[in-house]
């Protein structure tokens, strides 16, 4: 079982000011996050959507962190990877250059970018991007396996130059390329990252049902793969799920009530930009956040409902409002891993820094899952 801390930087209030200290506090969790035991560190990257991920330079964040950590992985959760936001050279020689400076601790995660913001913001087509996704782990995969380098794909060429040949450089520490990882917010999705022979990284909030079924998914489609869709010789078999946790052993249930209003507000900013809903609630410190996000949810159910509207199997529009995560104390942390893990999960994502959140509040829940809960999975295993 490895451990993990993700980071979207996100902002209520948001001003100059504000949004300067977020992204330090951000690093400054992760670098407490190596003192406090965990595995690794991963930074999303987002652009253009305000309060929601104020992440839009992942690779600057991660190269702070990595200069001021030693041990600790580094994990570009994701890049997107359409070639309008990062063309894939670019984002081998920048894997590359992180992946040797922080010697060997790199892991790279891919994803599409897919709000309308984004999309229209960078003049990303999204009939392309995820074929553009699946030939960037490709060219990835194959970049420093030869003297020079060339590609000639369904939707790129890259041809020898007239004079030499190119080198895609630096050469990383991790041969022949670090770990891939695909984001995987959909059943599809998964199925998708078992045939390319990438890590699954799972960022909803649905909870143990949701990661049971889609470790399900993903194991089988491990199974029956053909390997005509693996994108390296490099194969991962893994499946990392989300942990929302705040942890405070004195008040269990004011954690609860800050774990809640931080989902609420990273739900109610999800839905503004994946789906045009109004901006999120900012001042909820003295609203019953759980009560708000069971009956936000039942409505969702409700509304479906009277609308005669039925789903594909294994979507859940509630979700998302689904609040039964690590929020209490360290007990009820340690409680529910063990049923990630009896899910399927091989890595915990936890995710403390949810919008509404304090900064002391992140620390010390990270501080307790450092001293307790991270220690008694390792004792346990030891």
């Amino acid at each position: 079982m490895e451990f993990s801390l993700i980071f979207e930087a996100q902002l209520p209030h948001p001003t100059p000011d504000r949004e300067k200290a977020v992204l330090r506090s951000c690093v400054e969790q992760a670098v407490f996050a190596e003192e406090m035991g965990f595995d690794r560190i991963w930074a999303v990257e987002h652009h253009g959507l305000r309060r929601y991920a104020h992440m839009t330079s992942p690779e600057i964040f991660l190269s702070w962190v990595a200069a001021r950590t030693s041990r600790i992985r580094i994990g570009h959760g994701v890049v997107c990877m359409p070639f309008n936001y990062n063309h894939p050279v670019r984002v081998a020689e920048r894997a590359a250059m992180l992946d040797v400076l922080s010697n060997g601790r790199l892991d790279l995660g891919a994803g599409r970018g897919g709000t309308i913001q984004e999309m229209t913001l960078f003049g990303v087509d999204v009939e392309r991007t995820a074929a553009e996704v699946r030939e960037a782990l490709c060219i990835i995969g194959s970049a420093w396996r030869g003297e020079g380098f060339e590609w000639h794909g369904e939707m790129l060429d890259i041809v020898t130059p007239p004079v030499g040949e190119h080198r895609i450089m630096p050469e990383p520490v991790q041969l022949p390329h670090p770990p891939l990882y695909l984001a995987c917010t959909s059943p599809q999705t998964i199925v998708t990252a078992a045939n390319y022979g990438v890590g699954a990284l799972i960022f909803g909030f649905g909870g143990l049902d949701e990661v049971r079924m889609k470790r399900k998914m993903y194991d089988e489609a491990v199974a029956t793969r053909t390997g005509d869709e693996l994108v390296s010789t490099e194969i991962r078999n893994s499946l990392s799920a989300l942990c929302p946790t705040i942890v405070l052993n004195d008040d269990p249930e004011r954690a609860k009530q800050i774990g809640a209003g931080g989902q609420r507000f990273f739900t109610q900013s999800s839905l503004h930009w994946y789906a045009g809903a109004p901006e999120p609630d900012e001042d909820t410190e003295n609203d019953d956040n759980i009560e708000y996000m069971r009956s936000a949810g039942a409505k969702v159910t409700a509304q479906l409902e009277a609308a005669g509207i039925e789903l594909p199997p294994g979507i859940d529009p509630t979700s998302a409002y689904n609040v039964d995560h690590a929020y209490g104390n360290a007990h009820r942390a340690i409680e529910y891993v063990e049923a990630l893990e009896d899910a399927g999960a091989d890595e915990i994502l936890a995710i403390v820094q949810m919008g509404t959140v304090p900064y002391d509040v992140c620390m010390e829940t990270i501080r307790q899952w450092g001293e307790t809960v991270i220690p008694y999975f390792r004792k346990r295993e030891g």
